[in-house]
């Protein structure tokens, strides 16, 4: 008996265990709705200013009557639903269907859009110029290449990047998946290329497309492999030269029959033949060899950190590992194996362990097939493309990597010093999830840190995030993104063109300074008032249609619309001065055309900025010192100038530069 009430106990406990542990993995299970719960009442948020935090962080900016729609759907299935990246885009699909060079492959790119040299060669080889010509007459030979041009099916390579960036201003500001759009934007500029980088800037727009998008939400070591592969970054970090000493024999054979070409006395050999020679051994020489540039990158900037633990005889290393990762032949591109391709054929590279992946070639000729070691792994004698692949992976599920990584994301969604226990609870995620970023995201935005107050607002919006969020939150209608992409490079952030490997800072320090904020509330003042050609706003509709009785009604009603949630007494306290500029209609057309007031020399006041003089009165204002009692604003009969005013003091104030 006292067996059989044992037994029966040890059943319960088993029952009652596995019921548990099901209850643990049914809430925690990717496909449950109710996997975590957000703290954010512990941090004495309400819902609504939990769902405007969430949308300052995982959007570019709320819409009118967003957060509404956000505490509709519940916090968490809203996060989810962005988490899935799946919600319809007629809409913006309509308008990215124009934009036909976006959807070429890189081969198609390199046809369509060659660069101007290339074009150049192709019309001397094809007699439409004279070579001898170009230098002495190069207005004419201009216009006859882009005759040659247009009757060839080419364009300009600039109309490639324009429409590149015309999409990605649209993506920004329509697309209904924010989330995955905010985590491209993250993901390019930790794998940054650079459009002035004249190698790979044509590859760059698959680059976006193909890798970046796509493996955005995915796990880090799909993106990590990805990036390696794509010509953009084996261009942009030269790994695409990267070869054994004399790993390819034919060539290395070339190589001494040149130099010892080169050292025969001059009798016997003619000159003519000489100059080839030298000529051709100084290029082998440019091209043959190894390469550590991308090496080191991919272990300072895109896994382990500047502090992850290893040296310069592991960079060395890791690139030998590495040599042989090239391009496959795309028109002018890939020469390195063009020759191999025309000898082998593209049909037996499997049986001499090439690998072709798209538009990556792993050239086994120019692998270096000695044994190596990087951070204590050993690797080789001669795996081939596998070497590198378990390199990458090798990295990619680091501890240094996890910590690397998670500080990186807490930095963009927290704040500029996120506190640490976050990051290792993030970084934790990252190692048991196999670098799931999903996953990852999960346990920062369900941690109280990321709730806290101390968080709230302490980020600051870049340019392109303040653009972006301007036209979201005046709901404009955006018929010509390239010129919102020229106020965002006036600001200081040239999308694409950022040259260094480490991408653009994500640190507030980096974007304010005074030039800046006059260059943002220039920007304020040319949007709302409608400066910014194909570019409009309807302010009357953000209020029903109802118009304020003055300037300061104006200033209140529409500070609450376009700052939804947040504390505005001080901030409309301290905008209210500048509302009471007698010449503020005719600063607003100084500001919209960035004109300064004088020429050097003339008084200090009349050299201002408009931003500069309402700044300057503003501060004059706070201390008393001129009179505050006139509301030159509120004109009779030009309500709609009025509001364009308000409002582009409002989105130019520091305020709206936080979220």
């Amino acid at each position: 008996m006292k067996r059989t009430i044992k037994s029966l106990c040890c059943i319960s406990l088993l029952i009652l265990g596995t019921v548990s542990l099901s209850s643990f993995f049914i809430a925690y299970s990717h496909n449950s709705p109710f996997r975590w719960k957000f703290p954010y009442q512990q941090q004495g948020l309400t819902e609504r200013q939990a769902a405007a935090h969430l949308l300052s962080r995982f959007t570019y900016g709320a819409t009118p009557g967003e957060i509404d729609e956000v505490v509709k759907s519940g916090l968490e299935n809203w996060f989810k639903q962005q988490m899935d990246a799946d919600l319809p885009d007629d809409s913006l699909n309509r308008l990215l269907a124009p934009y036909d060079a976006i959807k070429l492959t890189n081969t198609q790119v390199v046809t369509e859009f060659p660069k101007n040299a290339q074009v150049l060669r192709m019309a001397i080889s094809a007699g439409v110029v004279n070579k001898d010509s170009v230098k002495t007459d190069r207005k004419s030979y201009r216009d006859v290449l882009q005759n040659y041009m247009q009757q060839n099916g080419m364009k300009p390579e600039q109309e490639l990047f324009r429409q590149f960036i015309n999409q990605k201003i649209l993506r920004a500001a329509y697309t209904n998946n924010q989330l995955q759009e905010v985590m491209t934007s993250f993901w390019f500029n930790h794998f940054n290329v650079s459009i002035t980088k004249n190698d790979c800037a044509q590859f760059i727009p698959a680059y976006e497309r193909d890798v970046i998008r796509p493996n955005a939400l995915g796990k880090f070591n799909d993106i990590l492999l990805a990036t390696a592969k794509s010509p953009a970054m084996l261009y942009y970090l030269d790994n695409f030269t990267s070869s054994a000493a004399n790993g390819n024999v034919p060539a290395a054979k070339k190589l001494i029959r040149a130099a010892q070409l080169q050292n025969m006395p001059s009798q016997m050999v003619d000159s003519g033949r000489r100059a080839a020679l030298v000529n051709k051994l100084q290029k082998a020489k440019n091209t043959q060899g190894l390469n550590e540039n991308y090496a080191r990158e991919v272990m300072e900037l895109h896994t382990l950190g500047v502090d992850g633990g290893y040296t310069q005889q592991d960079v060395t290393q890791a690139a030998k590992v590495l040599t042989g990762w090239t391009i496959y032949p795309i028109g002018q591109y890939g020469k390195l194996g063009k020759n191999i391709m025309d000898k082998i054929g593209a049909d037996r590279l499997e049986n001499r362990r090439f690998v072709r992946d798209s538009d990556f070639l792993f050239n086994a000729n120019r692998h270096d097939k000695t044994e190596k070691v990087v951070l204590g792994k050993h690797f080789g004698p001669d795996e081939g493309y596998q070497e590198g692949v378990q390199l990458l992976s090798m990295l990619a599920h680091s501890p240094a990597t996890a910590k690397f990584i998670s500080r990186k994301i807490a930095v963009r969604f927290v704040s500029d010093n996120p506190p640490q226990s976050l990051i290792n609870k993030m970084a934790k995620t990252f190692l048991d999830k196999d670098g799931d970023i999903k996953q990852v995201l999960i346990t920062m935005v369900s941690a109280p840190e990321f709730w806290n107050a101390s968080a709230l607002r302490e980020k600051t919006k870049s340019p392109f995030e303040l653009a972006i969020g301007s036209v979201r939150s005046l709901h404009a209608d955006i018929e010509q993104p390239y010129q919102l992409y020229n106020w965002i490079n006036k600001m200081g952030e040239k999308m694409y063109y950022y040259q260094a490997p480490t991408g653009f800072p994500d640190k507030g320090q980096y974007w304010i300074n005074t030039g800046a904020l006059l260059n943002r509330m220039n920007f304020g003042l040319a949007l709302a008032t409608g400066r910014i050609p194909g570019v409009k706003i309807d302010l009357a509709a953000l209020n029903n249609h109802h118009e304020p009785e003055s300037a300061q009604a104006a200033l209140a009603i529409y500070s609450k619309l376009i700052m939804p949630e947040r504390k505005l007494d001080e901030t409309i306290k301290r905008l209210t001065p500048l509302l009471t500029d007698p010449n503020l209609a005719q600063r607003v057309d100084e500001a919209s055309s960035n004109k300064l007031y004088a020429k050097v020399g003339e008084p200090a006041e009349k050299s201002m900025t408009a931003p500069e003089k309402m700044m300057a009165d503003n501060k004059l204002a706070a201390q008393g010192k001129r009179p505050n009692n006139v509301m030159a604003m509120q004109t009779p009969g030009n309500n709609k100038s009025m509001l364009g005013q308000v409002v582009g003091v409002i989105i130019g104030s520091p305020e709206y530069q936080r979220r």
